[in-house]
């Protein structure tokens, strides 16, 4: 199982897509708000008890002081994958926070509101022993390619007077 955890639902709009792949792959998730600064005892209590809970990687995204997939990653030996949210600086702040780890406190990092790759990370982390998940990353890798075939065929097909192709 994978966990998704935000520090508010204010992030929800960006990490529906994590939900949304996952819910489309057949891969089970959980969501839940956790707040590393409004509920730091939560936070580490959650942590803690993940992998006991059957979570095997856990999604954490952050805004601003983006200090949730940090304190996550310092309460488990999960894999944890930091979402940086856009919010001041573009996201920048957000995603400076997460990927600045000290040695021995690894939190791996998509972009700024890259919650639909967090989502295929962790899948590629389960398939890793999920033969079942393996095949699902395997066929939407393929799907990628048939979408920009597609978008040739459709290209191909504009009008203009200077178009060559």
């Amino acid at each position: 199982m994978i966990s998704i955890i935000m520090g508010s639902t204010s992030d929800l709009p960006v990490m529906e897509k994590a939900c949304q792949w996952l819910d489309d792959h057949g891969i089970p998730f959980e969501v839940n708000a956790l707040s590393a600064h409004r509920t730091p005892a939560a936070v580490e209590q959650f942590a803690r008890k993940a992998a006991s809970r059957g979570v095997k990687v856990i999604i954490a995204a952050a805004g601003m002081a983006a200090a949730l997939p940090g304190v996550i990653a310092a309460n488990t030996t999960l894999p944890v994958i930091g979402v940086p949210i856009k919010g001041m600086l573009d996201g920048l702040d957000a995603l400076l926070s997460i990927v600045q780890m000290p040695p021995g406190i690894p939190v791996a990092t998509v972009g700024v509101n890259g919650a639909q790759n967090a989502a295929i990370l962790a899948a590629q982390m389960l398939a890793l022993a999920d033969p079942t998940v393996a095949a699902q990353v395997k066929q939407h890798k393929a799907s990628l390619g048939e979408k920009i075939e597609n978008a040739n065929r459709e290209l191909a097909g504009l009008q203009y007077h200077h178009k060559v192709n």
